[in-house]
């Protein structure tokens, strides 16, 4: 062990304190740097010869700073835990420098105060990008192991080059699995039809390309949905076509051909948590992500019978809401119960008053009471001049949203709208997408002034890797304003 001390480069007396370092018997020191103008080379070079000189170890360079306010506890409980959102990332430039002074000094070692650094700062703020079945069918389908292997690899390194740390990919898009399953058929995304025997496991080299690269992995699931409309058929051994021959109301479908499971069904529950509790189990993923779909009609007629058997005198809205509500409380258990590390989070849509009455997605729910999610990653697709759901707006609901600890607030932004006209966003912000190159940069630097923002994900991998020509520049001016604050 070797003993240590601090030395603060405050002072015409830097060399008789590093000389008494020596004297005193200690063998490194932590630099200490209250004042950012102090940070030039020559000062860094005329400490480590003096410490050599004196043969005294820098150990670690600390890298404080004073400001306004920040000392001021008159002002309100500016602890060194809390600190306004103004100072924390104006903080970040000069700890950057810290560290370039820190390895001119010879150290790779840099500290702070916890308070001055952005509530998420560097590799700690969650940076994700959604790899949809859409991107995931040139890369695997009819695709050997190898073959899949290369490409799925080549994703993720472009995620990294991104500067993000997490993929979320679909494994079940369609009441399917991407993975070896014991209750549901694998995936047309594989061989190009439903129900084929797998020919190598797709998920295993997912995880396996991902922490090799070290990605976080998310298993991004669809609950509900078997089919959104009328198109492939169901191959025979799918639960589903099981629940439609066998009259079950399991499953009900929509107009337009759409099939999907229950949620009002304790048959359609039971499968799906026993389907995430299988992934879990069996595959090292770091999360199971649900998006934004939950019931896909209003239709009174789909779960009647179920609602006149199990209603409880609920409003067909409030019982609706309960049925996903128990889901989603359910498929949390079982996460945790298989493996406590293992997050679960859902990514709804941004317009709250949607997910309420159409989607019966009971968000408020979900973040006012422990046992649902670990986080919530609204679709906040909207601009800063969208009319009905300006970003601002939507970000503040979530994050007030959230009553209790343990969730983490993420944004997901709109990278497909980058060059594009916005249709639906009034007169206000229909062409904001294509007036501006900085609306991400600007969307994450709001987002973590919000008290529970712990990072963001962007949609979609086609739209930042592969953005189709007439909006490529924009988009690569997007991603590189929003580089600037990563």
């Amino acid at each position: 062990m070797k003993l240590g001390t601090m030395v603060h480069m405050r002072g015409a007396d830097l060399e008789d304190k590093i000389r008494q370092v020596h004297e005193n018997g200690f063998e490194t020191c932590q630099i200490c740097c209250w004042n950012g103008a102090w940070l030039t080379d020559e000062a860094a070079d005329r400490i480590r010869a003096l410490c050599e000189t004196y043969h005294v170890e820098i150990s670690t360079f600390w890298c404080g700073w004073s400001g306004p306010g920040v000392w001021d506890f008159a002002e309100g409980p500016l602890t060194l835990g809390l600190v306004p959102p103004e100072y924390r990332f104006a903080r970040m430039e000069e700890l950057k420098r810290g560290s370039d002074f820190a390895k001119r000094l010879g150290t790779e070692n840099i500290a702070t105060h916890v308070g001055f650094l952005p509530e998420v700062s560097g590799s700690g703020e969650y940076r994700a990008v959604w790899i949809s079945y859409l991107e995931l069918g040139g890369m695997l389908t009819g695709k050997t192991a190898g073959q899949f292997r290369s490409n799925i690899g080549a994703a993720y390194d472009n995620v990294k080059n991104l500067g993000c740390n997490t993929v979320i990919v679909h494994v079940r898009p369609f009441g399917d699995a991407l993975y070896d399953s014991d209750y549901f058929p694998s995936s047309y995304l594989i061989t190009g039809t439903e129900g084929d025997n797998l020919p190598f496991d797709p998920l295993k080299i997912m995880v396996e390309e991902a922490h090799n690269r070290g990605l976080t992995f998310e298993a991004w699931l669809n609950p509900y949905r078997v089919r959104a409309r009328t198109g492939k058929a169901l191959c025979s051994d799918n639960p589903a076509r099981k629940y439609i021959n066998s009259g079950s109301d399991a499953v009900y479908q929509t107009a337009n051909g759409g099939i999907f499971y229950n949620p009002g069904s304790r048959e359609a529950i039971d499968l799906i948590v026993n389907g995430v509790r299988e992934i879990v189990r069996n595959y090292d993923v770091d999360a199971i992500h649900f998006d934004d779909y939950f019931y896909a009609t209003t239709d009174s007629s789909i779960d009647s019978a179920l609602y006149a058997a199990n209603g409880g005198g609920k409003s067909l809205a409030a019982w609706r809401r309960q049925n996903v509500n128990t889901m989603v409380r359910e498929v949390y258990a079982a996460v945790k119960a298989e493996k406590q590390s293992v997050r679960f989070g859902i990514s709804p849509q941004g317009n709250t008053k949607a997910n309420y009455d159409t989607l019966y997605a009971d968000v408020a729910t979900w973040l006012g009471n422990a046992g649902y999610v670990d986080y919530i990653c609204p679709q906040i697709y909207y601009g800063f001049n969208n009319a009905t759901c300006p970003y601002s707006s939507v970000l503040t609901e979530f994050n007030g949203m959230i009553k209790v600890s343990g969730i983490d607030l993420y944004v997901g932004l709109a990278a497909y709208k980058i060059g594009n006209e916005d249709t639906y966003a009034g007169t206000s912000g229909k062409y904001e997408w294509q007036q501006n190159s900085d609306l991400l940069s600007r969307m994450v630097t709001e987002a973590r002034g919000a008290s529970h923002y712990k990072g963001y994900c962007l949609y979609s991998y086609s739209s930042v890797i592969m953005p189709a020509s007439g909006v490529k520049a924009q988009v690569q001016a997007e991603l590189t304003a929003l580089s600037k604050i990563l």
